[in-house]
Parts: C-alpha cells; sequence; structure tokens
C-alpha cells in the first residue's frame, strides 16, 4: 500500500529491484557503490520514497542480471470492478514485502500439504480478528 506522496509504481519497481537484489545475494551497499549512489538511497529506491530516473534504470537492470522489463512486470493496474487490485498486484505487493518474502520462502520449504493448509487456515483466521 502506497504511503502519502508515495507512488505505486515506484514502489513496485523498487520492491522488484530489492527482490531481485536479495536473490542475488547482492547487499544494498554494493549496489549503490556499482550505481555510485549511497546504499541510503538504495534503500530509498527500494520503499518508493525515491523515484528512479530512466537513465539509472538499464543500468540497476544489468547489475541485478535482468532485463529492464522485469523490473516492471506485474505493475500495479486499475483496479477491478469491484474495487480490489488484481491478483497480480496482491501477489507482487505480498512478495516485496519483507516479512512476505519470508514467509514464501519459509511455506515453500514445509513438504506436508496437509501442513500448509493448517499454516493457511490459522493464517485465515487471524486474519480476520
Amino acid at each position: 500500500m502506497a504511503g502519502k506522496g508515495q507512488n505505486p509504481i515506484d514502489m513496485h519497481i523498487g520492491g522488484r529491484m530489492r527482490m531481485r537484489r536479495k536473490a542475488l545475494g547482492i547487499s544494498q551497499t554494493v549496489l549503490g557503490n556499482a550505481l555510485r549512489v549511497t546504499f541510503q538511497q538504495v534503500q530509498k529506491y527500494e520503499q518508493g520514497l525515491n523515484r528512479i530516473g530512466t537513465g539509472p534504470l538499464p543500468h540497476i537492470a544489468r547489475i541485478l542480471q535482468v532485463p529492464v522489463e522485469f523490473l516492471f512486470h506485474g505493475a500495479p493496474s486499475k483496479p477491478t470492478e469491484n474495487g480490489d487490485a488484481p491478483l497480480a498486484d496482491y501477489v507482487s505487493n505480498f512478495i516485496v514485502m519483507p516479512e512476505g518474502n519470508r514467509l514464501m520462502k519459509a511455506f515453500m520449504r514445509i513438504k506436508g500439504a496437509k501442513v500448509r493448509r493448517h499454516i493457511v487456515s490459522l493464517v485465515e483466521a487471524i486474519s480476520e480478528r
């Protein structure tokens, strides 16, 4: 969800950047050095607080070993007729959240389908409070 002054597209691109950086095991400092910005600037990009200009986008994509389109893939689109965000937006928003990413990784390591179903039931019960 976008905070005051935050653009959902900027948040999405920053989240995709964070997801890929972490998948490659690159620190914010290393990425910042490669971009010639501080790690704090990388943090702001990843949180969607600062917009990434069009100039650095290809460089970021090259460092992260992805096409530029990767950063835009699944970008927020207009809400559905009932006002909800499309499913792809929910998934993207979940994955780019640090807790969502950790939960997803841990959940995927669970071998038993029955245990996974119980966890989903538990989370659904908690979210109804």
